[in-house]
């Protein structure tokens, strides 16, 4: 790689020096000692006002009590009360990020059993951490992409995305020839034949920052970048408080108004936890990589269903890999590079 590329590709891509950890949730070094405080404790000493917090545990009361009602009852059937146990459980459960190894594979088992209990259909669900040695990049060909809108079609039935608000991760937005990047006059909810004469065409969505300002205000931890750079989301922890949409530059983050709706046939059964499993109303959603695919070695929907090769996704340890091509022989841009958030998400032009 010559000098001349090189000021196009500045993220540090050599790896941390390995630490160790209690799993205590603090700082390597800062360890207390103490044991990591189980979901009770957590839930009840999160940080928030009085009456924030009364409404919290008034609410967790109101379903304790209802779970511990229908699994006592003598009139209620085996289902009910495995139904009130697992959401006693869940409720009660850690922060995921917090959790053993153990924990994980209890919640996950939960969810699938209760998912069962709901519809009589079965879904796989996995919990698979980050592979040792790979970071994910994300590179977008802006001279490629013709609008036609694939990719954000297979992203909502991939992750599971709310049909009945049309919510979705990706943006896809038409610009006039010779105005530049210029997203204010930028049109994402085109309905006309494309490509359009005059136009070109430029995907957004969530850019994975090496140092994402979202993570940074969550009050709760419900948000964190992982080992192999993939920002996640516990759905169950977050609390709604769009903190972190506000302080992402890019609007790569969603806030559901209502529970999703996805008809049952068009459930994608293939899930992982903090990807694409059926959310709750009232959290965040946004991009992840995929995450139930690209931990199983495969390419986001969205690159798969790319029509015109506009799209490519790899691991940045990785020397021989295509987007580590990219990066070394053309000439690649990043937006708000000035804010130092560091994005895994790349523009470039043949």
């Amino acid at each position: 790689m010559n000098n001349d590329n090189k000021k196009w590709y500045s993220l540090n891509l050599k790896k941390s020096p390995k630490v160790d950890s209690c799993g205590c949730g603090n700082n390597p070094g800062s360890c207390s000692g103490e044991k990591t405080k189980d979901g009770y404790d957590q839930v009840m000493n999160v940080s928030m006002g009085r009456r924030a917090a009364f409404k919290k545990i008034t609410a967790g009361f109101l379903i304790g009590a209802g779970a511990v009602s229908s699994s006592c009852s003598v009139v209620s059937g085996d289902e009910n009360k495995e139904k009130s146990g697992i959401e006693w459980e869940e409720y009660f459960k850690g922060n995921y990020k917090l959790m053993t190894d153990k924990e994980k594979e209890e919640t996950v088992n939960r969810l699938t059993r209760s998912y069962e209990l709901r519809t009589g259909e079965k879904i796989n669900m996995t919990s698979k951490d980050a592979e040792k040695d790979v970071l994910f990049g994300y590179a977008f060909n802006i001279s490629k992409c013709q609008g036609y809108m694939d990719c954000v079609n297979a992203c909502v039935e991939e992750n599971n995305q709310d049909r009945a608000t049309e919510m979705q991760y990706i943006r896809i937005h038409e610009m006039e020839d010779g105005k530049g990047f210029n997203f204010e006059e930028s049109d994402d909810n085109y309905y006309h034949e494309v490509p359009a004469e005059g136009h070109f065409y430029m995907g957004t969505q969530c850019f994975h920052c090496d140092n994402p300002p979202c993570v940074e205000v969550c009050p709760v931890q419900a948000t964190w970048k992982e080992k192999d750079g993939i920002v996640v989301i516990d759905y169950d922890w977050c609390v709604g408080c769009r903190y972190c949409m506000a302080a992402c530059p890019y609007d790569g983050r969603r806030f559901n108004w209502k529970t999703p709706e996805v008809p049952e046939q068009e459930v994608n059964k293939k899930q992982h936890y903090l990807g694409n499993r059926l959310r709750k109303k009232g959290v965040m959603e946004k991009c992840t990589f995929c995450i139930q695919r690209s931990r199983e070695g495969q390419n986001p929907a969205c690159v798969e269903a790319c029509p015109t090769g506009a799209r490519t996704f790899g691991n940045l340890l990785d020397p021989k890999s295509n987007i580590r091509w990219i990066l070394e022989n053309k000439k690649v841009f990043r937006l708000k590079e000035d804010l130092g958030t560091e994005p895994k998400f790349w523009y470039y032009m043949d």
